[in-house]
């Protein structure tokens, strides 16, 4: 059987761009990980970049609706393959190259350069001899086979579920794997994959190529991609999902991604009203909404649900060394607090003081400097500072000449390379502000630094996750925090209990995770002020804190 996507007929219908979506699919089949299509301008003749073996791959993709690719696409190659230093090059093409391309091939294979060619033919035979499956060193872990079985349970039961998985642990996984299952049980299943973001939902169908049969096309439909047919899996952002669904198109089955952006009125609200009949489950790693709407009236109560701490004791998520480092507290607003009520938000300006950033720079260098093979995230307020820190960073020390910026600001493009270069280790540090929050996979990390105040439990915890994933050779993620809050406080106390509570059971791990304040007098009281932690760091700014009375304090 050969694979959907590699045909002739799919592959010259799918043009410039369903050639490369093609390639990229079929090199996850082929065992490649960090693919990443930079194809625009400035792509100094690349089209896709992956790593396979520690090794770096360049390459270029020449559609051609009939006839052959000339010797440009040669020419491009070459260029790529000494700008991206990459190891091996390759050309692709749907039909065949020219009689003048083969000589440019035969000529800098002559100097040593080796550029390989995979004509339609190729890709032909690609499609029929790889397996059904992207293949894949891990099997489901345990709690991932548990997490599958009870959402099936609950949508042959209710038409509904609900999966609730922090941040590392495969939230996306145990949805490809519910969706694979219902296509292989119903091949002709129409299924909608619904994401908020553009860019999520380009990540989201490359996530799902690991657990789609290779006969199961996927369809991108956003602003900008109107698929032919809307057969398979369909993967969309809410506002093009709903435009399909009010002239016609029935899924049977729907997956809503990042599901705490359903609220109670609006598109998400809209899309599955529309959609009554069909099956629908919820993924998130934080339910959490700041309006309170309570999600489960959507999608039933969780129908499996493992948290940062669980899944930490359990050796599921990375061990934490966790410093809080508090740089004072304003007593005289401490006191007022029980005269003026001040919000949280008040709150969070009057009673920490921030630190300078060289002394932010030392501790990070300590920590650096402990660390085997570092590759740190820096969590910042803002773009521009953002982008001072990188400046800051690349001069204060030899090991971090090419620290590097990645925010909303800079292209598609451009932030794929870097991600490319940061997974290779060629950048060591990324300064960033929210572009790690949702959909970015960075295994490697194992240094984060949070230099920002979040007033959002629910970032906090993205956050921190983006280094929770476990990697070969990581021992720990260790988390630097300069600017936390009063409920980032209370956030951490409360994963501190349960982190002491958890270990006591699991005392075979050889890493063992700690959370500890710089100041531990600093520490102490905020554990005896704050009375629940578990409703301060869900409350909503308008919450008043209760500090006791002064006495309370000696």
């Amino acid at each position: 059987m050969s694979a959907a996507f590699l045909t002739a007929a799919e592959l010259r219908d799918g043009g410039p761009e369903g050639l490369t979506k093609a390639l990229e699919r079929t090199l996850w089949h082929l065992g490649f990980q960090d693919v990443r299509v930079i194809d625009g301008a400035h792509d100094h003749g690349a089209d896709l970049l992956a790593v396979r073996d520690h090794e770096q791959w360049v390459f270029q993709s020449k559609w051609k609706a009939h006839g052959t690719a000339d010797h440009a696409g040669v020419d491009d190659l070459e260029r790529a393959r000494t700008h991206y230093r990459a190891d091996k090059a390759v050309l692709v093409t749907n039909t065949d190259i020219t009689a003048s391309a083969q000589a440019r091939r035969r000529a800098l294979a002559g100097i040593g350069v080796d550029i390989t060619l995979w004509h339609g033919a190729t890709l032909t035979a690609i499609g029929e001899r790889m397996s059904d499956r992207v293949p894949t060193p891990y099997a489901l872990r345990p709690y991932q086979e548990r997490a599958v079985a009870a959402i099936e349970r609950d949508l042959d039961a209710e038409g509904t579920a609900l999966l609730v998985l922090a941040t590392g642990l495969g939230k996306t996984v145990v949805g490809g794997e519910v969706i694979g299952n219902v296509l292989a049980s119903r091949p002709g299943a129409r299924v909608l994959v619904v994401a908020h973001m553009r860019d999520l939902v380009g990540q989201l169908e490359k996530a799902l190529w690991r657990h789609i049969p290779k006969g199961v096309p996927t369809r991108l439909l956003t602003g900008g991609n109107k698929p032919r047919a809307l057969d398979g899996v369909v993967v969309a952002t809410v506002e093009s999902a709903l435009s399909a669904v009010r002239v016609g198109y029935e899924p049977d089955l729907i997956m809503i991604d990042e599901t705490h952006h359903v609220a109670e009125t609006g598109r998400f609200a809209e899309l599955l009203d529309l959609c009554g009949t069909a099956g629908r489950f919820g993924v998130t790693a934080t339910p959490w909404r700041g309006d309170k709407f309570d999600i489960t009236a959507r999608f039933g109560r969780p129908s499996f649900k493992m948290g940062i701490a669980e899944g930490m004791a359990a050796g599921y998520l990375s061990a934490v060394d966790y410093k809080l480092y508090a740089d004072g507290v304003d007593w005289d607003a401490v006191q007022d607090i029980s005269r003026h009520g001040y919000s949280i938000k008040d709150l969070n300006r009057r009673l920490f003081l921030p630190q300078r950033d060289e002394e932010i720079i030392e501790h990070l260098r300590a920590a650096w400097r402990e660390t085997v093979e570092p590759r740190a995230i820096v969590f910042c307020q803002t773009i521009e500072h953002a982008e001072h820190m990188a400046d800051l960073l690349a001069t204060s020390d030899p090991a971090w000449i090419n620290a590097s910026y990645l925010h909303s600001g800079l292209s598609k493009r451009h932030r794929d390379v870097l991600l490319n270069e940061f997974r290779l280790g060629r950048v060591p540090v990324i300064t960033c502000v929210d572009v790690f929050n949702e959909g970015v996979d960075v295994p490697d990390v194992n240094l984060i630094a949070f230099l920002r105040v979040t007033h959002s439990r629910r970032i906090f915890v993205q956050q921190l996750g983006r280094g929770l994933r476990l990697s070969p050779g990581k021992k720990a993620l260790k988390v630097l925090d300069f600017v936390t809050d009063i409920r980032r406080a209370a956030a951490v106390l409360n994963l501190r209990r349960t982190l002491d509570a958890e270990e006591t059971e699991h005392l075979e791990l050889p890493h063992v995770s700690r959370i500890e304040f710089q100041d531990e007098t600093v520490g102490s009281l905020m554990d005896m002020w704050i009375q629940d932690a578990a409703d301060l760091e869900t409350a909503a700014d308008e919450v008043r804190l209760q500090f006791p009375l002064p006495k309370g304090i000696l």
